[in-house]
């Protein structure tokens, strides 16, 4: 029997002696995918682990990976990891004042980076520290050291890596991972084996037996999609890559995983498509579509055998082409990242594609709760999972404590004391409430909630998430912070608002064009009108302001987990921001 995992490493014992499999895990490149055995991998990991001893690598040592996900970056994870050396992942969208300030904050001193690009971003970076920073590329670029290079030199040492790992305990830093930094400077999140060896251990409730395939595609550099790779290790699950963003339809179709993990923002595009290509149908077809989908909008777990026997026709007649456009074997979906629409939930849940949302940050490993079988409640983010516990404080901050909680802030033990009191409650930031004393809803962000000029409080995330319901909305945000009352900057939903105007006999001319059409503005404001009626009338969005460029990571305008910068959007659009409020100088306020 493989021995206890206490230190995140002990994963790859445990996976050679209980479950060794021919595709431990794999990746696509340039259409083709590589596959690596357990065996393989775990060879690989100590051929890599004895090459960095070769160049000064040791306990203590700081190594950074900057790449997209594929398997190498897991190898090198591994094998940084087991020398007791700390893993400082890098978005590869980080801007190059983040990149300067993280190398020389954690002290790196070796970098894997992916590819040309990504090198030639981080090179002068490294050069400007004056410190000597060794980087590796995981692609065959002419002068750049290739990572192939450590293997090599590894395989030719005599090198007890034994005497590495019993030199790690359980306690010791596993990583750093800096937070993206949207108010000041990055902050180090110090994890341990533990936080992330109990969490994986604990929310392993998500998957049931059974499952063998899981595909990722969400980045392996934020905490949810590394901890949810370990997880699948641990459940003898096989991992896959999705090449990129592009390709995913045909590797979805290729692997068709068992599991995924997700961010809302794409379930909700999937979901669009669908939708799209129902409204193209005609006469009965498009009837039975419809009707399948009000079916699903009234999900619950326990409705009688009326509704249970029309949603098995439902399923057969329509629902079972949206299973095979997942690629047919989906058991379980992921949510994580953002809030789930809990109508998108119920959609997906009828379609026999459980989702399950669940709920935390990168200073607490991440899982604080989650929902699972047996253990789902509709616009909540689950129960906790086992040896974490959760209070709301009198603010309606939500408190946790537990094994899953960071080791702190690298050097800012200043930082560390404002968001750990003494008692070891991790304050997170989040508004929330316990429904039924067990499933924990999140209403807001502390920090985002705020205040208009009459002194009312406005919740932003719960008005943005009623108005991604309506199709036409691609993005969404509100604002109004010491104003006389909220606003909103939409994006449109750019191809789904071309169909409605072509229904609408409107010359469709281009997407910048559109945002100023009357007609366009006029359905807006209908959107605005509906969505907002069963909201207090402080709340409710008075004036609007159409955006012809969708928000991105590259734009500076979303996290890598597709949040909102709301500092960034707010300074980019200063000024039509200011018109919108100059136009309604006279606007009463609402009593």
């Amino acid at each position: 029997m493989a021995e206890t995992i206490t230190r995140v490493f002990d994963l790859l014992k445990y996976n050679l002696e209980r479950f060794p499999k021919e595709e431990f895990i794999s990746g696509k490149v340039n259409g083709e995918w590589k596959k690596y055995s357990t065996a393989d991998f775990c060879r690989i990991v100590d051929d890599l682990s004895r090459g960095l001893t070769s160049i000064g690598v040791a306990k203590g040592s700081r190594v950074a990976v900057m790449s997209h996900n594929k398997p190498e970056w897991n190898i090198t994870d591994f094998a940084i990891m087991q020398l007791g050396a700390y893993q400082v992942p890098l978005y590869p969208t980080l801007a190059e004042h983040d990149i300067k300030f993280i190398l020389e904050n954690a002290e790196v001193n070796l970098i894997f980076v992916d590819d040309e690009a990504i090198y030639a971003k981080v090179k002068p970076v490294c050069e400007e520290l004056k410190r000597d920073i060794k980087i590796y590329s995981f692609s065959q670029t002419k002068d750049i050291p290739h990572w192939e290079e450590l293997l090599k030199a590894g395989k030719g040492l005599t090198v007890d890596l034994d005497s590495y790992r019993t030199q790690v305990k359980p306690d010791d830093i596993l990583t750093l991972i800096y937070t993206s930094g949207t108010t000041g400077t990055p902050k180090g999140v110090m994890l341990t084996h533990d936080n992330l060896v109990r969490n994986f251990e604990n929310s392993a409730v998500l998957l049931p037996e059974g499952i063998k395939k899981g595909l990722s595609f969400l980045p392996l550099s934020h905490i949810f999609e590394r901890m949810v790779v370990y997880l699948y290790m641990y459940c003898d699950v096989a991992v896959y890559y999705a090449e990129s963003m592009d390709t995913i339809v045909a590797d979805i179709q290729y692997v068709k995983p068992n599991v995924f993990s997700t961010v809302p923002r794409l379930l909700e595009k999937v979901y669009e498509k669908i939708m799209e290509k129902g409204k193209a149908l005609t006469g009965i077809k498009r009837g039975l579509f419809f009707w399948a989908v009000s079916l699903a909008e009234k999900f619950e777990f326990k409705k009688g055998w009326f509704y249970k026997f029309d949603l098995g026709i439902a399923r057969k007649l329509i629902f079972k082409k949206w299973q095979q456009a997942l690629g047919g074997n989906v058991v379980v979906i992921i949510s994580g990242g953002a809030a789930l629409n809990p109508r998108l939930a119920r959609i997906f849940w009828a379609a026999g594609m459980p989702v399950f949302e669940g709920y935390g940050l990168t200073e607490t490993s991440p899982v604080i709760t989650v929902n699972h079988f047996g253990n789902t409640m509709f616009g909540t983010v689950g129960p906790v999972i086992e040896g974490v516990e959760v209070k709301i404080a009198a603010d309606g901050e939500v408190l946790a404590r537990g094994h899953n909680i960071m080791k702190g802030y690298y050097l800012r033990d200043d930082l560390t004391a404002e968001t750990i009191d003494k008692d070891g409650w991790f304050h997170t930031g989040d508004i929330g409430q316990l429904v039924d004393g067990k499933f924990l809803k999140i209403t807001d962000r502390k920090k985002e909630i705020f205040k208009t000029a009459g002194g009312k409080y406005i919740a932003p995330q719960m008005l943005e998430n009623k108005f991604k319901e309506t199709p036409l909305v691609d993005q969404v945000m509100v604002l109004g912070e010491n104003r006389k009352f909220p606003a909103a900057l939409f994006v449109p939903n750019f191809p789904a608002l071309k169909l409605w105007a072509q229904k609408k006999g409107i010359n469709y001319t281009t997407d910048q064009e559109m945002t100023k059409d009357e007609q366009v503005l006029v359905k807006f404001d209908q959107i605005v009108k509906n969505t907002c009626k069963d909201f207090g009338k402080w709340e409710q969005v008075k004036r609007f302001a159409l955006l012809d460029k969708p928000w991105s990571i590259d734009g500076g305008e979303l996290t890598p987990k597709l949040s909102l910068k709301r500092k960034v959007i707010l300074e980019k659009n200063k000024s039509l921001i200011e018109k919108i409020y100059a136009d309604a100088e006279n606007y009463k306020v609402p009593e």
